[in-house]
This record gives structure tokens, C-alpha cells and sequence, in this order.
């Protein structure tokens, strides 16, 4: 197979340099975000609420259909004739060992979301269920904790998984000497159209920033609720930006330190925590009614895959779909950039059909496992009358929840620090494989074997923790963290969906050409 590169990656022309017109104006951009966030908060919350329900009842379908499109064409790739193509040279090895890989991939695109949607969600369904069930009802409960490993699992995890697959295969096969969106969409874009590139790289660097902001969002309220069950501390905004800043400073080390000794290491510890806090409440809490439960849900989800993947509400018009399942199809769409570029850029010298297989194999199982038991272990509160969980959610919110259904468990105090400090490093090794990312997309001539520059990766780590701040401010007000992110969210995903596509058509066509030898 060719490797058309006609760069060595040893000449000092091609080490990393900073592209000063993306960075300067992504900056400038991300920052006027952040302020707008922090000095009209009331204004920014209400403005992008009702964009976000306005894209949600027009085009809300075009997600759904969307969200099909990378599972199709995933399957086609792995168990057709490209599945054994190498993404990198034939003899060469993966380049990290399978426990770190998933490791690394888990933990970056995950984040302590799943610890907070993981004991909520269910909570949320119960209270207004999906296809017109009754709440509370025994039938509310069973939707109650499928609903979440459907929305966790394959569908997510091949959105995640797509467009890695062009990003690996320029970056080890092309031997292309950059880490960029754009020029993984040749056929679109061509390369000597600079102005274009340069424009469609600025846009994915927004959609990062915006994605990971969103979960940013969702995590802060989530540590800061478990820090002051732990601790007795006033649950204030500036306990909130206490965490921002502690998280900023984690995050920013460690991807100041790179790849190898800092988000891998990172990640590795994170896997470890993730597994023993899943297996503690599997074995600890109501063991048989986890696994019950979860057996039924599996069944329900196989069963009604196809339905809930199509379904609109059209005549009854619910909310429901429009709330959950195009929230979170808009949710994983807009990390399509940052994971493509992530997950491409950690998985050479592994093959089209492995590479696809351990992404949505191993990222739906890691997913299923920790939803189920946390799912089940909340349901088994509400059912058996130990806890109001749905008064407790509104309340004091998803944050809340967790740090008191945490509270429950044997342990109180070691559980609720193992959890505190798996959120903690959760969300820094999402966001130092954000800040990584974006200090990428600035960088020129930037060989595979390279990493960006170590200031440029810091300040995007700062950049990141500013607009959460922003986002807190902004949410504080508002009285609605949550629905706030998740308006971002919506209103950042919808024009990626056809850089989504134009990156599949052009990875495609280099098969074609590379493999096939066809025009």
C-alpha cells in the first residue's frame, strides 16, 4: 500500500510550529464566548435555550438519522474487504498495549458524566418515561434503567469510532504531517486551498471547546455536590470554581506532560478506580436484583432497538426524544472532532476491522456495565422506599443525587472519597485529551510521532477551565446548570454533522484508491 508522504518527519522544517492565524482567531473567538457567558449570564442562558428548542423540534430527525449512518457504514468497513487494512505500516505493532489503548479512549470520551448520568437518568425517566407509560409505574421502571445503556452504548460509541478512522489512516498511512480535521477531508477541501482549511479548523476548534465545555458543565456540579457531602462545605459558586481551578490545574499537567507520561498514566489509574467503585456497589448493594434487572433491560434494549433509534413523536409530541435521545446524539456529535482526532492519533498499527471492533466492543461494555449497576442500585432505592431519589434530583440536581445515593453505600466516607477522586481524574483525562487536541489543530507541520508544543497544550488546558467558569456563571444564574449546557451542546453539533460526512465520503475514496486502485 503507498505511503504518500514526502516529509521526514526528522527534518527540523517539519517539527511542530504554532499556526498563529488558527490559534489566533480560535482564541479570540473562545474568549469572547467565555465573557459573553460571564458578563450577561441571564441573557446567554435564555438565548441559547431557545436555539436549542428550535433546532430540536425542526431537525431533530436529521440527528436521529444521523446517529444510524456511523454503525452502517462501521460495519460495512469492519467486516468487508478493508477490515484487515493496517492503520499504519504491515509489520509495525499497536503502539500501546490494549488495556492502555481503551484506557486512554474510555476515559477521554466518557468523563464523570457517566458517574453522574449513570445515577440520575433513570431517575428522570421514572418521572416521564418514554411512549406514553405511566409514571412510577413497574413498566416506567424497567424503561427507566434500559433507556440510559441505550443511550451509553453502540449508536454513542460509533459516532465516536467513525471518524477516528480517516484521522488514523492519514496521519500513520498518508504520513501526512498534520493533525487536522480539514485535511482529512480532501475531497472537499483541496490542499491548496489554505483559506478554507484554515476556516473549517477554526469551526471544529469552537465544536471541542463547546463539547467539552458541555461536559465540564455537568461534572462541576457533580464534584462540588460530592465534596460537600464529604466534607460539610457550602455547596456556593465559588466551590464551584474552586473545582474548576483544582481540575484546570490536574488537567493542564497533564497535558503539559504529554501523551505517554501524563494521559496515559492518568487514564490507566481512572480505568483501575472506574472498575473497583463498579465492582464495590455490584457485590455491596443488592447484587441479585442488579443483575435481574439488567438481564431484562439487555432483552428490552435488543428488542426495541430499531424503534426508539426512529422515533420522532410525531403525533403526540412528548418532548421525550427532543429532551434525551437527540440531546445526546447532539452530545456525542459534537466530539466528533476532538475524539476523531484522539482516538485516530492512539491507535496506530492497529487494523480497520480491530480498531472498529474495540471502540464500539469495548466502549459499549465499559459503558452497559457501570450504567446497569448504577441504574440498578438507585432504581432499588426508590422501589424499596429507602430513598425519594426524584425528590432529592429536584432538588438539589444530578449532583446532588449522586453524592447522596453514594451516601447510602457501606462506607459512607471511603466510597464517597473513592467516587470524589474517580470524578476528579474522570474529567481530567477528558479534558487534557481535550486540551491536546486543540493545541494540535494550532500546530503546523506536526509529524505522528510528534506532540504539540508543551505551552501551546497548557494554555488551552487555562482556556478550557475559563469558559467552564463561564458556563457556571451563566447556569447560577439561570437556576439551571444543566439545561444551559445542554443548549450549547445542541447549538454547537448541527454543522458537524456534514464535516461528520465529508470525512467518511474522503476516507472512503483513499481506500478506493490505496486499496482498490480505483480513481
Amino acid at each position: 500500500m503507498e505511503q504518500d508522504s514526502n516529509a521526514d518527519s526528522s527534518d527540523p522544517n517539519y517539527k511542530p510550529i504554532l499556526d498563529k492565524t488558527v490559534f489566533s482567531i480560535s482564541l479570540a473567538l473562545v474568549l469572547m464566548f467565555a465573557l459573553f457567558l460571564i458578563a450577561d449570564p441571564e441573557d446567554a442562558a435564555t438565548s441559547t435555550r431557545a436555539l436549542r428548542d428550535l433546532l430540536t423540534d425542526k431537525v431533530g430527525w436529521f440527528y436521529l438519522l444521523a446517529g444510524i449512518m456511523p454503525v452502517a457504514f462501521c460495519g460495512w468497513l469492519a467486516f468487508g474487504r478493508y477490515g484487515d487494512v493496517k492503520l499504519g505500516a504491515a509489520d509495525e505493532p499497536p503502539e500501546y498495549s490494549t488495556f492502555s489503548w481503551a484506557a486512554m479512549m474510555f476515559t477521554a470520551s466518557m468523563g464523570a458524566s457517566l458517574i453522574a448520568w449513570g445515577f440520575a437518568e433513570p431517575i428522570f425517566y421514572l418521572q416521564t418515561p418514554p411512549f406514553g407509560i405511566e409514571p412510577h409505574s413497574n413498566e416506567a421502571f424497567e424503561w427507566a434503567h434500559m433507556y440510559p445503556l441505550y443511550h451509553w452504548s453502540v449508536i454513542p460509541w460509533a459516532i465516536y469510532c467513525l471518524p477516528g478512522l480517516p484521522i488514523a489512516y492519514m496521519l500513520f498511512v498518508k504520513n501526512k504531517q498534520e493533525m487536522r480535521i480539514s485535511s482529512s477531508c480532501d475531497e472537499f477541501i483541496p490542499e491548496q486551498n489554505i483559506k478554507s482549511r484554515n476556516a473549517l479548523d477554526i469551526f471544529v476548534l469552537l465544536s471541542v471547546v463547546a463539547g467539552a465545555a458541555t461536559s465540564l458543565g455537568f461534572g462541576v456540579p457533580l464534584v462540588s455536590s460530592l465534596l460537600v457531602e464529604l466534607t460539610g462545605a457550602p455547596d456556593t459558586l465559588m466551590t464551584k470554581i474552586f473545582v474548576i481551578i483544582l481540575w484546570t490545574a490536574i488537567f493542564g499537567t497533564s497535558a503539559y506532560l504529554g501523551l505517554k507520561r501524563g494521559i496515559k498514566v492518568l487514564s490507566d489509574i481512572n480505568l483501575v478506580l472506574m472498575i473497583f467503585v463498579m465492582v464495590f456497589v455490584l457485590f455491596i448493594g443488592p447484587t441479585s436484583f442488579i443483575m435481574s434487572i439488567t438481564t431484562n433491560s439487555i432483552g428490552l434494549m435488543l428488542d426495541n432497538m430499531l424503534r426508539m433509534s426512529f422515533w420522532t413523536d410525531p403525533i403526540a409530541k412528548s418532548g421525550f426524544p427532543e429532551s434525551w435521545t437527540i440531546f445526546y446524539w447532539a452530545w456525542w456529535l459534537a466530539y466528533v472532532p476532538m475524539m476523531g482526532l484522539f482516538f485516530g492519533r492512539i491507535s496506530r498499527g492497529r487494523t480497520i476491522k480491530q480498531y472498529i471492533c474495540g471502540v464500539i466492543g469495548i466502549g459499549s461494555f465499559g459503558a452497559i456495565s457501570f450504567m446497569s449497576i448504577a441504574g440498578a442500585y438507585v432504581l432499588h432505592l426508590e422501589l424499596n422506599g429507602i430513598l425519594d431519589t426524584a425528590a432529592v434530583l429536584n432538588d438539589r440536581g444530578m449532583g446532588g443525587l449522586v453524592a447522596v445515593v453514594i451516601s447510602h453505600l457501606p462506607a459512607r466516607g471511603f466510597i464517597l472519597a473513592v467516587v470524589t477522586l474517580l470524578s476528579v481524574i474522570f474529567y481530567a483525562t477528558t479534558f487534557d485529551s481535550a486540551a491536546f487536541v486543540l493545541a494540535s489543530i494550532c500546530s503546523k507541520n506536526l509529524p505522528s510521532n510528534e506532540e504539540p508544543g508543551r505551552k501551546n497544550r497548557l494554555l488551552w488546558a487555562c482556556v478550557l477551565g475559563l469558559v467552564a467558569i463561564g458556563l457556571m456563571v451563566a447556569g447560577t444564574v439561570s437556576n439551571d446548570i444543566e439545561e444551559t449546557v445542554k443548549s450549547i451542546t445542541v447549538i454547537s453539533s448541527i454543522p458537524l454533522i456534514p464535516v461528520f460526512f465529508m470525512m467518511s465520503y474522503t476516507f472512503y475514496k483513499w481506500l478506493r484508491k490505496d486499496v482498490d486502485g480505483v480513481e
